[in-house]
């Protein structure tokens, strides 16, 4: 490796190599273009902090919206979220509930005999 090389990653040069085959006017473009994607970031982020101050301050609920797949703890749990389902049917009884032909007989006072 020689000394003063600046690093460049793999996208950056391949990024340099394309536009280095095009006309002044497209390359100042891009660059107009990244620029203009960076500084609308910047305002973006900033305003939304400025919102989440603003209703800190004033007692209101902050309303954050994440992006998909960035839910955290119990509030979130994705794909593995209870599904929605139909109201539970009345169960047959069973089990020791329901013992059939071999309950035990009773008389008619209600007495087992």
């Amino acid at each position: 490796m020689a000394m003063g090389t600046p690093l460049a990653s793999g996208k950056g040069e391949i990024f340099e190599f394309a536009l280095k085959f095009t006309p002044q006017w497209v390359q100042i473009t891009v660059l107009c273009l990244v620029l203009l994607a960076v500084v609308a970031n910047w305002v973006v982020k900033g305003k939304r902090k400025l919102d989440q101050r603003r209703a800190r301050r004033s007692g209101q609920p902050v309303h954050v919206v994440l992006p998909h797949g960035q839910g955290r703890g119990a509030d979130y749990l994705g794909p593995y979220a209870p599904q929605v389902q139909a109201p539970p049917q009345p169960a047959q009884p069973s089990g020791a509930d329901f013992l059939g032909a071999y309950a035990p007989q009773r008389d008619a006072d209600g007495t087992p005999r």
